[in-house]
């Protein structure tokens, strides 16, 4: 995938799909700074649903230019069907594999 990451000084708006386990309990979010929200996520530093259900998977990401579109198009993926957010997923990362290496600059 692309990043939502550092583009020169600049970070990209994005939206992103966590997961606990292969499609187990996920959740869909939007973020300015992906790889500082993820590690939030990981560290369990927001409680709640995710803290809830061990959702520290990044299995899924798309940058946009602009906020408001990412907000958008996250407020439409949250109303879609579960089978709707797997064919999501596993059009890019049919393995549900841990993107977030991949985002941190680890890899």
């Amino acid at each position: 995938g692309q990043g939502c990451f550092q583009t020169s000084s600049m970070k990209l708006p994005c939206v992103y799909i966590l997961a606990n386990r292969y499609r187990g309990s996920m959740y869909v979010g939007v973020t300015s700074d992906l790889v500082l929200r993820v590690s939030e996520h990981r560290l369990d530093l927001k409680a709640g649903y995710t803290v809830d259900r061990d959702i520290k998977l990044l299995v899924w990401y798309e940058p946009h230019a602009e906020m408001p579109s990412a907000i958008l198009r996250e407020k439409q993926i949250k109303r879609w069907l579960r089978e709707w957010k797997f064919a999501l997923i596993e059009k890019s990362n049919p393995r549900w594999r841990d993107l977030f290496s991949e985002i941190a600059g680890e890899v």
